[in-house]
């Protein structure tokens, strides 16, 4: 698990597993379309996978590869979402939520 690609995979799900918490709560704290319940659920959804996929890095576990994999696609899909957003925090989040994915489907190969 020592590759800088494991390490860096590992570095981004953390980061976007603490992002969508932060966004989470920013969202609810605006309410209105930031605060809609599909929102918030894929948010919530992106940091539980992101935190999932790290404790399988971090355990070197045989899966992490799979968990990888559904980790690009959650974090897509968040990505894409906060993306419709004009605030800074909500670009920031997509630009977090990118980068993990990225990383994510380097390992899934």
């Amino acid at each position: 698990m020592a590759s800088g690609e494991v390490q860096q995979c590992l570095k981004d799900s953390l980061d976007c597993y603490q992002n969508c918490n932060e966004t989470t709560l920013r969202c609810l704290s605006i309410g209105g379309k930031h605060a809609e319940p599909d929102r918030i659920n894929l948010l919530l959804d992106c940091a539980k996978i992101c935190n999932t996929n790290a404790d399988f890095i971090t355990r070197n576990s045989t899966y992490y590869p799979q968990t990888c994999g559904i980790c690009a696609d959650i974090c897509d899909e968040c990505g894409d979402d906060c993306d419709r957003f004009d605030d800074d925090f909500m670009k920031e989040c997509a630009s977090v939520c990118r980068r993990c994915a990225e990383s994510c489907r380097e390992m899934a190969r």
